[in-house]
């Protein structure tokens, strides 16, 4: 039985025992909701999540591109790969570089 996560994100079709799975676990998510494109999916459920934004230099009156790459769980119920277009959540810290978790495939 998968529990509302307080987001307007589609609920997975599968099921996991993950205990750090905000759907299926009990994992809670809050804070900031971020886009990102999967980068790497090497690590045993970690994905490496690239984001580009756009930074105003306010002397210049120009804008100058940013990215930056976010360390994020991925959950079996969700299982992310390489390319993918994800959204990511917030939540506790789940390691030394991890403190977001895939919500859903957009």
């Amino acid at each position: 039985m998968a529990r509302n996560i307080g987001l307007n994100v589609p609920i997975p079709l599968t099921e996991c025992e993950d205990p750090n799975c905000p759907f299926h676990g009990t994992l809670s998510v809050r804070g900031q909701v971020l886009d990102g494109v999967v980068v790497s999916s090497k690590m045993d459920k970690t994905v490496v999540v690239e984001r580009t934004y756009e930074k105003r230099i306010f002397k210049y009156e120009r804008y100058e591109k940013r990215r930056s790459r976010i360390h994020a769980h991925n959950p079996p119920c969700i299982n992310a790969k390489e390319g993918d277009a994800v959204k990511i959540a917030e939540c506790r810290p789940l390691g030394k570089t991890k403190s977001f978790v895939v919500v859903a495939l957009t």
